[in-house]
């Protein structure tokens, strides 16, 4: 090899030199983003979540929510039980559509014998689903509370003040499932009506035709829907928790819960008409929606709690109300 050779090669005695730069300002450039405020309360509140146990949390929330259809579905037939024995008519309309659109004899008959049992058994299964859908809803309630609380609190354990007797514990439950029901009605009812009320308001100005119009209504009624779970987000994260959380934290926290469940209605809306219209689909998918639909719930509920706890803001005063230290 000639000494040309040698001077036409480039030099490598440099590399791990340049290396160790590139990460030194790699390195520099993440704590750079990682000091920002938003990031930086973004990473705390996902490191809580993940120390607290958030997944599994959500996990359990998901079954016990699934759980409680179970009661839930008894009270409906229950109550589809009394319509129909007060409108007998209605229930001779069912046996002949029945009897029309079945062409199995033995199917036929099986589906008349279900409804009559149902009507005449409606009040023990109302009754028997109403209780269980009681126990079984203070259960719910007990586990989001203590899962709210598990990424509430200031330190993972829980301190004296946490413990409280069962009947109270059960009491309290009680009460907060009544007030989470007001809520959501609450909610519901605005949702709803807010809907009809813009529906009537654009029939009687005659705005149907108009097409530029038909983005701004929606927007309206999107705006609309997120005040609804703004409120019942306001809801749970101010009552659940011990301790009172900061104001600024409660409200910004509640928004990102709102809008993030709103995303997550509009997703599931669009999926689960794909969902079943396959065959497989259509004997499991409305039962992996209604699951996959409480467990993106649950982690939206519990990484919010984790974020308002984790918030640091100037001057900003714990709402009102029994603060534990």
């Amino acid at each position: 090899m000639t000494p040309e050779n040698n001077q036409q090669r480039p030099p490598q005695e440099n590399t791990p030199g340049k290396a160790v730069q590139a990460l030194k300002t790699v390195t520099s450039t993440a704590q750079k983003i990682q000091r920002r405020p938003l990031i930086a309360h973004l990473i705390r509140a996902t490191e809580r979540f993940n120390d607290r146990m958030g997944n599994q949390f959500g996990a359990a929330i998901t079954y016990f929510s699934f759980l409680s259809m179970i009661p839930i579905l008894m009270v409906s037939f229950a109550a589809a039980g009394f319509i129909l024995a007060w409108h007998p008519t209605l229930l001779q309309d069912i046996f002949d559509k029945i009897l029309m659109n079945v062409s199995d004899p033995t199917l036929a008959g099986t589906l008349k014998s279900t409804i009559n049992t149902a009507v005449q058994q409606r009040t023990t299964v109302g009754l028997v689903g109403l209780l269980i859908a009681l126990y079984s809803g203070i259960n719910w309630m007990g586990n989001l509370r203590e899962a709210i609380r598990a990424q509430s609190r200031d330190v993972w354990e829980r301190t004296p003040q946490d413990q409280e007797k069962i009947w109270i514990k059960y009491f309290r439950d009680f009460v907060s499932l009544i007030g989470l029901l007001v809520a959501l009605i609450v909610t519901l009812s605005i949702t709803s009506v807010a809907g009809s009320a813009q529906q009537m308001i654009i029939s009687a100005l005659y705005l149907d035709s108009i097409e530029w119009l038909k983005p701004a209504w929606r927007g309206i009624g999107l705006a609309i829907s997120v005040f609804a779970n703004y409120l019942l987000f306001f809801w749970i994260f101010w009552r659940l928790p011990r301790h009172r959380p900061r104001k600024k934290a409660l409200i910004r926290g509640t928004l990102i819960a709102a809008i993030g469940f709103e995303i997550i209605k509009i997703v599931m809306t669009y999926t689960l008409p794909a969902l079943v219209k396959s065959p497989s689909g259509a004997a499991f998918g409305s039962v992996l929606g209604l699951m996959a639909f409480f467990y993106f719930f649950a982690r939206l509920t519990l990484f919010c709690a984790a974020w308002i706890a984790t918030a640091q803001y100037k001057d900003d005063p714990r709402m009102p109300g029994k603060t534990h230290t």
